[in-house]
């Protein structure tokens, strides 16, 4: 039994050790969402104008888990036991591809509601489209060419002159296209799920708190 355990843990840092990190930095954005939409702020200040930068930047890093599927694929086909895969890698890749994809939602609503109390809540569907198409591209540039978020800070010049090159090519739009479509079914399926929850977990609190009152 320890040997098994063994196998699994070394089999499981092999392929998805990622995991981890890779829903820390999906977090950051949903974690930023709060502070800058949810929270009361006299002023837009320098600082929120940062956070908003760095929320921009980091967004992409929750659906980017979403094309992580590639390495469930990898560690499927090179692990030896099936129940290895059964029990551990495909509860853990689907857990880390549903939550950093709810941290994307979450991330969004967020957005909706401040520009709904900012009083131009007509420009919430526009905004999450863009949001989709610029975490399409984020995703086609950590995927394909490896950039990282922090790239954008540390090596600003070569991010904007590859990116360039590759968006005038054929290949690259037409993968972005799709993950644009992608990410818009996902994303509407799991609002109407998130919101449902939500309007649940509101209604209960109302229902427990008029029980308290009688």
């Amino acid at each position: 039994m320890e040997r098994i355990l063994g196998d699994a843990l070394g089999e499981f840092n092999g392929y998805s050790g990622w995991i981890i990190w890779n829903l820390f930095l999906a977090f950051i954005p949903m974690t930023l969402s709060f502070w800058l939409f949810r929270w009361y702020h006299r002023t837009r200040s320098l600082i929120w104008w940062i956070g908003l930068i760095v929320f921009i930047a980091f967004l992409p890093n929750a659906p980017y888990l979403l094309t992580d599927i590639i390495h469930l694929i990898e560690a499927a086909r090179s692990t030896r036991s099936v129940w290895i895969v059964t029990l551990i890698f495909i509860p853990l890749h689907t857990f880390a591809i549903l939550a950093g994809f709810e941290a994307y939602v979450i991330s969004l609503i967020n957005q909706g509601h401040y520009l709904k109390k900012q009083g131009v809540g007509q420009f919430v569907t526009w905004a999450e489209i863009l949001a989709h198409i610029l975490c399409a591209i984020g995703i086609y540039l950590g995927r394909f060419i490896r950039f990282n978020s922090w790239d954008l800070i540390t090596n600003l010049k070569s991010v904007l002159m590859v990116s360039f090159n590759e968006l005038t090519s054929k290949f690259p739009v037409v993968v972005i296209l799709i993950t644009v479509l992608v990410l818009i079914l996902f994303y509407w399926v799991m609002k109407q799920v998130t919101l449902g929850i939500a309007l649940r977990i509101q209604h209960a609190r109302k229902m427990g708190r008029g029980f308290t009152s009688d």
